[in-house]
């Protein structure tokens, strides 16, 4: 897919999923700026907080459209269209070409389970020359849960790791933490924002990276947006950390700004 072939064509020959998921159809209303040209990828580095050095990045998908103010407007047309699934698949396609040496962080939206996509066995998160995360947020539907589990089962099997997105965020449904088993869970911002100046905040941050660690899971504080924050997730004893104050989201993959 790197010869800007559009992506309706793409799709039009891909392999469809496989028997027992919802197959996807053709849309009809996804307009052409959905080609491949139309869409990109930055990164933003998640660094480790003890070696002071990049350990992975997080790819975000961006468009150039004008008919998409952002991801969430891009991906609520590719549901409506029934394309959600292949859209991930572009996107992560574009993720692991651009950036091919380190370990990546990779969104799936929700419905992503919904369709067979992901768990194609020329996928492209199998064929990466490093460790790969699937990033699911904290605040999926727990109508997904089971679909969820089943397709995470088969990915984890071929080597694919999982992280956790926005702990913290509203929901904290701590027992889906256990369910899930992730490797990796990130804080949400609001854990972070001005932890520096409520000791309260500071003892619920070190709480909550021994227990994920108790879990058996590695600690991404995300948003951290001054030298203040960085020292109290620091501190707190997370392992990662991500926001603009280390370095926004850009292309190509950024170094350490801090």
């Amino acid at each position: 897919m790197t010869d800007g072939r559009n992506f309706l064509d793409w799709l039009e020959q891909a392999q469809p999923p496989r028997p027992g998921f919802r197959r996807t159809r053709r849309p009809s209303q996804i307009p052409n700026v959905l080609s491949i040209g139309a869409l990109r990828v930055v990164y933003q580095p998640i660094v480790d907080l003890r070696r002071n050095r990049i350990y992975a990045y997080e790819a975000l998908v961006r468009s150039d459209s004008p008919h998409f103010q952002g991801p969430p407007a891009l991906f609520n047309e590719a549901i409506r269209s029934q394309v959600c699934g292949a859209l991930g698949r572009v996107v992560r396609e574009l993720a692991t070409s651009s950036c091919p040496d380190y370990p990546l962080f990779l969104n799936v939206h929700p419905n992503e389970f919904d369709e067979g996509w992901l768990v194609q066995p020329d996928d492209p998160i199998f064929s990466h020359d490093h460790p790969v995360y699937l990033e699911i947020t904290e605040s999926v539907p727990l109508s997904h849960f089971a679909l969820c589990h089943s397709v995470l089962r088969e990915i984890r099997s071929k080597g694919v790791s999982l992280a956790v997105d926005d702990l913290g965020a509203g929901y904290s449904n701590l027992k889906y933490i256990v369910d899930l088993q992730p490797e990796v869970v990130k804080l949400d911002r609001g854990l972070v924002a001005q932890a520096h100046r409520d000791e309260r905040m500071q003892v619920l941050l070190r709480h909550i990276v021994r227990l994920c660690e108790e879990l058996g899971a590695r600690v991404v504080a995300e948003g951290i947006e001054t030298r203040e924050e960085l020292e109290v997730v620091r501190a707190a004893g997370a392992h990662y950390g991500q926001g603009y104050f280390l370095a926004r989201p850009t292309f190509p993959p950024p170094g350490i700004s801090a």
